[in-house]
């Protein structure tokens, strides 16, 4: 007896109506015939009752909003407008998205957070802070022959906030405001530089590096993060410092090929160094400013994935309609 050929993911997207006309094809096929048993009929009914309970729950309400009504760019404001990080980043993959984001209020579905990564963020920021508070170099630090303790200054949580706060910096000869959260910041006592560390976590064969082509968005985001802390010099920070060319990634690779998990993950963490040049930052941003200054909606990036596949969602509703 067929009652089970249909998953639930059928029935997710269709109406009753139309679950039925599925499901009598699915058994037209498979069986040559057409008959609903009543025993089926049960089967379907309670299918579709745990497709209502589901629809009813509406998982992603308060998960993704399409059409956003505030933190929109207006033009015809002089108001300062908070430029995030990762949004100067959507600028540089695809104006088009950029623009229907932050001007238009409908941006990307946002995927899920990666707990895990945030968790060792967080124990990260917890072990550096217990250096800091000592002002001794960290055995990373020192097992590595860098001359680093962690900083001190008021501001650093702050900085840290990267969805309220971060560092900020007004862009001459606009009303931006470019925001960037940094996750540490060591200093060379010798020289009064100050290093910018990032976190990252991951989990693969062989020693991490940052070769990879995906990871230039690192390499940017270290660099922003450089210029950012460069135009607090002579305001939040002290005229005495000056920002290090050459940042650090805290990089830890976690081992999957342990025999058993045993309720817990080792690591293996390396120090790689990365020589920045955030010369392009500034000239981005206005980029980005003249881009939200105009009232037409710009060409999509010829790499830009998400326009990519509202095209072909778009073409196949057109030929729907010509059916």
């Amino acid at each position: 007896m067929l009652t089970l050929l249909i998953s639930l993911s059928n029935f997710l997207c269709t109406s009753e109506k139309s679950a039925q006309q599925i499901y009598t094809k699915k058994r037209k096929a498979d069986t040559q015939t057409a008959i609903i048993t009543p025993v089926d009929q049960v089967v379907l009914t309670c299918a579709l009752k745990v497709v209502d309970n589901i629809r009813n729950k509406k998982p992603h309400t308060s998960y993704y909003n399409s059409q956003r009504s505030r933190n929109l760019y207006d033009s015809s404001s002089t108001e300062s407008f908070k430029l995030s990080r990762s949004k100067l980043k959507d600028f540089l993959n695809c104006q088009r998205c950029f623009f229907i984001d932050r001007k238009k209020g409908t941006g990307h579905v946002p995927g899920y957070p990666f707990s895990l990564n945030s968790a060792v963020d967080a124990l990260l920021k917890k072990e550096f802070d217990e250096y800091r508070q000592k002002q001794e170099a960290h055995p990373y630090c020192i097992d590595n022959n860098i001359n680093a303790i962690p900083f001190q200054h008021p501001l650093l949580e702050s900085w840290r906030n990267s969805l309220y706060e971060g560092v900020q910096a007004q862009i001459n000869g606009t009303n931006i405001v470019l925001t960037g959260g940094i996750d540490d910041l060591w200093i060379n006592p010798t020289t009064n530089e100050l290093i910018v560390v990032d976190y990252k976590a991951t989990s693969k064969k062989g020693d991490v590096s940052l070769d990879a082509d995906w990871q230039d968005d690192y390499k940017q985001q270290i660099e922003i993060y450089q210029w950012l802390l460069r135009q607090q010099i002579g305001t939040n920070l002290d005229s005495q410092y000056t920002i290090s060319d050459t940042a650090y990634f805290v990089y830890c690779n976690g081992d999957a090929q342990a025999e058993q998990f045993s309720n817990r993950l080792n690591f293996k963490v390396s120090l790689l160094p990365y020589k920045g040049d955030c010369s392009w930052v500034e000239p981005a941003v206005i980029a980005a400013y003249h881009c939200l200054q105009s009232e037409k909606i710009p060409a999509s990036s010829s790499s830009c994935d998400h326009c990519k596949r509202f095209q072909a969602v778009s073409n196949h509703l057109e030929k729907e309609k010509s059916i």
